[in-house]
């Protein structure tokens, strides 16, 4: 298999591919580790000179009572997890948080709404005032809400939206053992409404699922063969939550969470790489070599929808102990 050289990477450009196959991402999946986070490396380092990590925090505006049944989900109706249905917050009360995540350093603020699809009507207008506060702050507005219409699209680029986020979660292969009150096509056509309209991609999955390696594979290859490649991807780790089918499965290694990354930053050069849900979990060691491998934003704040994060204070600590900084200017939606 052809990688990247380093005298190719002191070119102008990245070669930026569109056509990468399940085998040849499974190889690089299965690489030693070394020579994988080698590589990685070589790319990283054209993409993002300086090793600049962009903080984003992300508040649930809408939590628990979703009409979906994903399986490692607390909010889902389905599932019999200590996640009840609560009432939407406010406008006011959203954009309070959005000024504290910006004093705390974020440059992204992402919100969430527990939804199989945006409904129109009051929520759907709340949300665009949040939006367009967010945007007011100076940060980037980033949401999540399930699946939506055109029109409502169109709406939140005329609002500002810098960028919505609808995961693929796992493979094609393996989608059906996960979800089954959404399809995987109806994924796409929501990403190819956000494109449509203007609005960045933010699009990625879960590894710990029970999935294969070569599922993970399949997942990469549909997101990297995306033209264009999403701008943020972010690459999850299972948190097994009681009460959700899967809350018996074990933590992912680590490592497999590297070398996610670094796979993930080789075929999507260009693309914010996500260190998302499960972080948590994850050594101080094991989050510095995610930083090296090619992850290039975290989710900064104590929770993440329902699940929890590590503490402002302790990201503060593990950049600066990693040498990395603080990407402000917006280099990515």
């Amino acid at each position: 298999m052809t990688l990247l050289t380093a005298k190719q990477l002191n070119s102008e450009e990245l070669e930026i591919r569109h056509d990468w196959t399940i085998d040849e991402i499974r190889n690089l999946l299965e690489m030693p580790l070394i020579d994988l986070l080698w590589h990685a490396q070589l790319v990283h380092r054209r993409a993002n000179p300086g090793y600049k990590v962009q903080l984003a925090s992300l508040l649930s505006v809408k939590t628990g009572g979703c009409e979906e049944d994903c399986a490692y989900c607390p909010q889902s109706i389905r599932n019999s997890s200590e996640v009840t249905g609560q009432p939407d917050l406010d406008v006011q009360p959203v954009l309070e948080r959005a000024k504290i995540a910006k004093e705390a350093g974020a440059d992204r603020f992402c919100m969430g709404w527990a939804w199989r699809e945006i409904r129109d009507g009051s929520p759907f207008e709340a949300m665009i005032q949040m939006v367009q506060g967010v945007r007011s702050l100076g940060l980037e507005a980033c949401v999540t809400a399930g699946m939506l219409t055109d029109q409502q699209a169109k709406r939140l680029a005329e609002a500002g939206l810098t960028s919505y986020n609808h995961n693929l979660d796992t493979s094609p292969e393996h989608y059906g053992e996960i979800i089954s009150t959404r399809t995987y096509q109806e994924r796409l056509e929501t990403l190819q409404r956000v494109r449509a309209a203007g609005i960045s991609l933010c699009c990625g999955g879960i590894i710990g699922m029970g999935e294969s390696i070569t599922d993970r594979a399949s997942l990469l290859r549909v997101l990297a063969t995306l033209d264009p490649h999403p701008e943020s991807v972010p690459i999850n780790a299972l948190v097994a939550i009681e009460g959700t089918p899967l809350e018996n499965l074990s933590s992912v290694d680590p490592l497999e969470m590297v070398r996610m990354v670094a796979t993930a930053r080789i075929l999507m050069p260009r693309s914010r790489v996500r260190l998302s849900a499960g972080r948590e979990q994850l050594t101080k060691e094991a989050q510095i070599l995610c930083l090296q491998a090619g992850a290039d934003s975290i989710f900064y704040g104590d929770t993440l929808l329902t699940t929890t994060n590590p503490s402002v204070l302790a990201d503060r600590e593990l950049l600066s102990e990693a040498g990395v900084q603080i990407n402000s200017d917006f280099r990515n939606a």
